[in-house]
């Protein structure tokens, strides 16, 4: 009768090692079942799991096979049923500045607890952050992630937990917000240091990104402030306004993934639309300011763009380019975000507010926005080629010289 047997090789790696250990499993006649393989910085860790025929002297030629390449090899023999059941499977990313042991057998316990088996464990990043992807199969999604966000809490890592599958391979449209995220400044913060009331302003402002005031209300009180403001000093702001650390090698990635990108702000059209021409982005929406004889009136145009609006806004883009919504990805700091987190197939808070933090998908706190792609489960190395570390050029204001 057939022996099933687990066989263990490691050492250090070389070109056609697992070619030629297939090629004796197959003059064994063995059936495989099963095989994988790591490499761990040149050392090979390669199992198989087959079935060996009677009579056929399988262990020994593997073993000699080893000792000719310099590797160690051992064996187990199974007496299972090597049918595998159809378990769940979740792909676990964790992010951070450092991941010490602790942190990272902190994850490891609360995967456990939740049911789940880590199955392989990849590094994607040492830089601007280290970040692994744990392969997990079976557990409670739930249990899991709820385990996992007081691990995170308590080690100062990020922790994301995704159903593994190919709509998580498959994300098409990515929709960020503006102020906050895609750059590091508020606008309306910044127009409303030259108009000279910052501090009014700004107290609405965090009032209305942490969710303790309607946002569409305070962004009507927030831009009547900025009455009589002249038009030039939009172009000062512009000039202030800085992307946020990895926003462009961000963007590059996706476009060369062949992904699309929209942002959505609350924030205003004369700099959405001037960011949509810099990044070359396919889609920019924001409020229009009202300007009449080269000064701001204090009033929009249109309805302003609000949390329920942000979220029509992404099934309307996601509808145009015929994407499903489970194929999107939105990404936001503030309140007025979160319908727009819930909406997309993947929300993600990227350094939030509590409000916004506790209610998204999953949550990054580090401050670069590439560490997002690592979420996608897109290596550093794959990003090198898009990183290309051209300066932020900044377009004029229509009419206006640039400063």
């Amino acid at each position: 009768m057939p022996s099933t047997i687990l066989a263990r090789i490691s050492g250090l790696d070389g070109p056609g090692i697992t070619a030629g250990l297939m090629a004796v499993l197959a003059q064994g006649d063995c059936t495989l079942y099963d095989v994988e393989q790591v490499v761990l910085r040149d050392r090979l860790s390669l199992s198989v799991l087959i079935s060996v025929p009677d009579g056929q002297p399988t262990v020994r030629d593997v073993l000699f096979y080893a000792w000719e390449k310099g590797l160690q090899a051992d064996f187990e023999v199974v007496d299972e049923d090597v049918s595998t059941p159809v378990k769940p499977r979740f792909a676990v990313t964790v992010i951070g500045a450092q991941i010490s042991p602790d942190a990272f057998g902190a994850v490891a316990n609360a995967i456990a607890s939740a049911g789940g088996n880590i199955d392989s464990i990849e590094r994607l990043s040492r830089y601007p952050v280290i970040s692994y992807e744990l392969a997990v199969s079976g557990g409670d999604q739930m249990a899991m992630r709820s385990s996992l966000l007081v691990t995170s809490a308590r080690h100062g890592v990020d922790v994301a937990v995704q159903a593994e599958g190919l709509t998580r391979r498959s994300k098409r449209l990515i929709v960020l917000d503006v102020d906050s995220t895609l750059i590091q400044d508020e606008a309306i913060d910044l127009l409303a240091d030259e108009a000279g009331v910052a501090a009014e302003v700004a107290a609405l402002t965090s009032m209305a990104m942490s969710g303790e005031i309607d946002f569409a209300g305070s962004l009507a009180q927030r831009v009547a402030l900025l009455r009589d403001l002249p038009v030039e000093a939009l172009e000062r702001v512009w000039e202030r306004i800085r992307l946020t650390p990895g926003a462009r090698t961000f963007v590059r990635t996706l476009h060369r993934m062949g992904m699309k990108i929209a942002i959505v702000s609350g924030g205003f059209t004369v700099f959405t639309e001037r960011l949509k021409v810099d990044l070359g982005l396919d889609h920019a929406f924001g409020n229009e300011l009202e300007i009449i004889d080269g000064k701001l009136t204090g009033n929009l145009i249109g309805p302003p763009i609000d949390r329920a609006r942000k979220a029509s806004i992404l099934t309307e883009v996601a509808r145009f380019e015929g994407i499903p919504l489970d194929q999107t990805v939105a990404i936001g700091d503030g309140a007025n975000d979160l319908d727009m987190l819930a909406v997309a197939g993947l929300g993600i808070a990227f350094n939030a507010k509590p409000v916004v933090r506790d209610a998204a998908q999953t949550a990054v706190s580090v401050p670069y926005l590439d560490a997002i792609l690592f979420l996608l489960g897109i290596r550093r190395e794959e990003v090198e080629a898009a990183d290309s570390g051209e300066s932020f050029e900044r377009i004029p204001i229509a009419g206006l010289p640039p400063v």
